[in-house]
């Protein structure tokens, strides 16, 4: 097993602002770019604690909160709260300011699951996670029982694709 690493070495913040083509007809940023950029940070974050490739394993629901509006600045941090052998889990807490205002909020949160991969593309080990803050501690204490949520999930997901199954659309 490699040297455990502390939450705060796998940090990640991106921001952004808000620009025309990313918005809806609302005014408001796409789900799916905001859903780009979860993954992007959080593919980031698994790379600076496993100092390897990584790929996206599940991303939890991720759950709008309040609207990213146009000319906003959009901002995400995201780092690793939890390892297992080869996967990590990753949150990332995205935040919209009005730049006129100074206004903030936080608009979703999310959870994702990035396992790192070898050269040959197979799973390769990542050092353990070390909580510091009181916010690192809650997320890592809580993550288990996160991790019996999302393999429960799976399994319900396989069985409706053998049930369902590719004829089943045509």
């Amino acid at each position: 097993m490699k040297e455990s690493k502390f939450c705060k070495e796998s940090f990640v913040v991106k921001t952004s602002i808000v620009l025309p083509p990313d918005t809806n007809s609302y005014g408001t940023l796409f789900g799916g770019k905001l859903m780009a950029y979860i993954d992007d940070v959080a593919g980031i974050s698994a790379m600076r604690h496993a100092r390897t490739s990584v790929v996206t394993a599940s991303t939890d629901s991720v759950d709008f909160l309040h609207p990213i509006h146009q000319g906003n600045a959009v901002c995400l941090e995201a780092f690793v709260t939890f390892t297992g052998r080869s996967s990590m889990e990753i949150f990332v807490k995205v935040i919209a300011e009005d730049l006129i205002s100074g206004e903030k909020n936080i608009c979703a949160l999310s959870f994702l699951t990035m396992v790192a991969i070898d050269e040959n593309g197979k799973p390769t080990p990542v050092p353990a996670v070390i909580p510091e803050t009181e916010e690192e501690k809650s997320l890592f204490d809580s993550a288990k029982q996160r991790a019996s949520i999302r393999k429960n999930r799976r399994k319900d997901s396989e069985q409706r694709a053998k049930t369902y199954g590719i004829e089943a659309s045509l």
